[in-house]
């Protein structure tokens, strides 16, 4: 596939019909509620794919992309189809991935993982992202003797996390998107999870006024730095309570660093997961932490047939020495502040009102508009016109060439000029070919 994709000119009929299908046979449509068509343009944006490469990806129309949006939700840092962590794949495959013995990769990578983070001594694997924080959580109450569970940010959708909404429907709003029921949590876990908000350390000191704390779980960065002192109490707290502190690199990690983001703010946690990045798009997550938490792990029954095939570590240790040899996290940097600056100078020559966040490696935007979601409806479905997949956000990857860049960042002035139009006229809604893409989790028929 070309670095530069051509205009797509054909409306993807077989892919928005597979998607109807997909919508009566799957409920939600989809596995992941990031990839429902819905959140970026209803029925326009070509949900399946049947390849993809590098940056781009071809719809079941034959339609070619380049990926200027999540690029498997963050999975393939590298890119798709990176030849030398798919390489890794197919010598787990000819080798065998699966058999009554375990596979020597996984105590490699331990070993790897370990000597990562100075702090810890010891790992264990899952596959899914989400998963890997369950355990952690797991291990963290099995240590600690206590329910309690004071979080900060996204976590995943298992029972624990989406109990914080059984006490207040809007708990998790600020941490993903609103409209999650706990529907199917027992009523039980009432009070077992309560949030609080990044830099609002106020806010986990109230918890901890009411509460013995089981665990704390955050993510190290997602929109803002954080404030001078707020990790040095959140350590303090973890210490007070002898609750395990566990911060959740599943999307910041190995982004602006070969490791956590923990690590860049000197933030040293009880445990750290890893996923997405950590196997360039194949199933492999990582518990890494302390001996003392982590050896709860004899005491509570954690185990599972899938987490001993071969493949997920196999590709995590390639997907690591290519982070390493080739300074993986530099690239990445570059990349999303060139795009970030793009979007910011665009917005400014046609009037747009947009607002930029994020660190460097996943920068994102807001246009601070009564019709800003309408907005990003219309850039989504005029930048599938000049043959890309976008959105509001990017996850930068090892793929995204400058040359990608500056044809892109061509594409988004010239949508950025019809949207500054549109929005100056009143004639955003008029302009789109569909709805008005979802901001929550909701039915879809």
């Amino acid at each position: 596939m070309d670095e530069k994709a051509e205009p797509a000119r054909e409306q993807p009929t077989y892919t928005l019909a597979q998607y109807e299908r997909a919508k009566q046979l799957i409920p939600g449509a989809t596995q992941l509620l990031s990839k429902r068509a819905e959140l970026f343009a209803p029925e326009q944006w070509p949900a399946y794919y049947t390849e993809a490469e590098g940056a781009t990806v071809v719809d079941m129309d034959g339609n070619e992309y380049v990926d200027m949006s999540y690029m498997g939700i963050g999975s393939c840092v590298l890119g798709y189809g990176d030849e030398d962590i798919d390489t890794a794949a197919r010598n787990a495959i000819d080798n065998g991935v699966m058999s009554t013995l375990n596979p020597p990769e996984e105590v490699e990578l331990a070993e790897t993982l370990v000597e990562m983070h100075d702090w810890a001594d010891m790992v264990r694997f899952g596959r899914p992202g989400g998963e890997a924080v369950s355990i952690a959580v797991r291990l963290a109450r099995a240590y600690s003797g206590d329910e309690t569970v004071a979080f900060c940010g996204y976590h995943g959708w298992h029972d624990w996390y989406l109990a914080a909404n059984l006490e207040a429907e809007e708990n998790l709003e600020d941490h993903l998107l609103p409209g999650l029921d706990p529907k199917g949590v027992p009523q039980s876990l009432e009070g077992t999870s309560v949030p609080f908000h990044y830099n609002e350390i106020e806010e986990l000191e109230q918890i901890i006024s009411e509460n013995d704390l089981g665990a704390i779980v955050m993510e190290p960065i997602r929109n803002e730095q954080p404030e001078p002192g707020f990790f040095e109490r959140i350590r303090e707290i973890a210490d007070e309570q002898d609750a395990p502190l566990i911060i959740d690199e599943i999307t910041a990690g190995f982004r602006e660093n070969i490791g956590g983001y923990h690590q860049k703010l000197g933030i040293r946690p009880d445990v750290a997961v890893y996923g997405k990045a950590l196997g360039n798009g194949y199933p492999i997550s990582a518990v890494v932490g302390r001996e003392h938490v982590m050896d709860q792990a004899q005491e509570s029954f954690i185990s599972s047939t899938f987490w001993t095939e071969r493949i997920g570590p196999a590709v995590a240790l390639a997907t690591i020495e290519k982070y390493r040899s080739e300074n993986v996290h530099k690239h990445l940097i570059e990349i999303g502040r060139s795009v970030r600056e793009g979007w910011e100078g665009a917005a400014e020559r046609h009037n747009i009102p947009l607002h930029t966040s994020g660190i460097d490696p996943l920068p994102h935007f807001s246009i601070e508009h009564n019709e800003g979601q309408a907005a990003k409806t219309l850039f989504v479905q005029e930048m599938l016109k000049q043959g890309y997949l976008t959105t509001d956000s990017l996850y930068a990857s090892y793929a995204h060439t400058p040359e990608m860049i500056t044809n892109y960042l061509d594409a988004v002035d010239t949508v950025f000029e019809t949207i500054g139009t549109a929005l100056n006229s009143g004639t955003v809604l008029q302009q789109l070919n569909g709805p008005v893409a979802h901001t929550k989790f909701e039915r879809l028929n």
